[in-house]
């Protein structure tokens, strides 16, 4: 007995690419199933829910070359990129037939504009067919940040402690328990009983190759620890580190529109009190001060 996701069909011991039809727009999805020779559990792995995050999508398209139906069990649905519609129109974080961030509207909105619709359609057609979630990120044109991964923590207690597990299989130096549980995609999974991860590698809206092998580096360890990936790791592929757990995040709103000027890199350790960062106006006079009560090391 096969696998069906939509249009595409995929038989037990085999590996199908296709693009998968989107019901209420021309757009399609690349997607590639892969549906391993032994029983195991159904794992969504995506990049592109940002679509100017180009390390995630090269992430997820180099793996679908990579894999094949014997390193597998169970089955591994990629969608290489989410928001085509974006991508294709050059936008950033947004989609471009109505401006909407896909990660901010879950669980979408069958009535709604194109991406509430399209948000609505993972959840019903995908979410309701996955036991886990891997969503490949990075930092967009105007993101900085140092390499984390964000698991669910607003979710039932068992889908939290497996997604931690999940997020300590990652090289990563840092890992989030996310405490919301609705706007985006692998927080709203979670929500719904998935254990889900979300993977932060690179910035600025650009990629490169190490970047990209370091991410799948993380997926692939991801699935083992999961039991879901058979090969062993490469030399190359093992973990080298576990990740510290920031118990807190702090998310920082100006109070004034202007222009930022940060003092501090990602990555960095900032002390109390100690200047972050400026916004200054239109004509260059700093107008706001960010400070912290306490110390921190920057993520983003």
């Amino acid at each position: 007995m096969g696998f069906q996701l939509g249009n595409l069909y995929v038989e037990k011991g085999e590996k199908v690419c296709g693009f998968l039809k989107l019901p209420f727009t021309e757009d399609e999805l690349p997607v590639t199933l892969i549906y391993g020779r032994e029983e195991g559990p159904t794992v969504l792995v995506d990049g592109g829910i940002h679509n100017a995050e180009y390390v995630g999508i090269e992430c997820v398209t180099g793996l679908a070359k990579q894999l094949q139906p014997e390193d597998i069990k169970g089955i591994l649905i990629m969608i290489h990129i989410v928001n085509v519609n974006g991508f294709q129109a050059r936008t950033v974080s947004v989609s471009a037939e109505d401006g909407k961030n896909l990660n901010r509207v879950f669980p979408g909105n069958e009535n709604g504009t194109y991406t509430d619709k399209l948000a609505y359609f993972m959840e019903k057609e995908i979410f309701s067919k996955v036991d886990y979630y891997i969503d490949v990120h990075n930092g967009d044109w105007f993101e900085d940040l140092t390499p984390f991964i964000y698991c669910v923590g607003n979710a039932p207690a068992e889908t939290v402690a497996e997604a931690e597990r999940m997020a300590q299989a990652a090289d990563m130096p840092f890992y989030v328990k996310s405490q919301s549980g609705k706007g985006g995609a692998y927080n709203y999974a979670g929500s719904l009983g998935i254990p889900s991860v979300l993977i932060e590698r690179g910035c600025n809206g650009m990629w490169s190759e190490e970047e990209v092998a370091a991410s799948q580096k993380d997926v692939k360890n991801i699935l083992r620890r999961i039991d879901v990936l058979k090969t062993k790791p490469t030399l190359s592929e093992m973990q080298m580190r576990v990740p510290r757990h920031m118990h807190h995040a702090h998310y920082i709103d100006s109070e004034k529109a202007g222009c930022w000027f940060p003092k501090k890199k990602a990555g960095q350790v900032a002390r109390a009190g100690e200047l972050l960062g400026e916004l200054k106006d239109y004509f260059g006079n700093v107008i706001e001060e960010i400070r912290l009560k306490e110390d921190a090391i920057i993520l983003y």
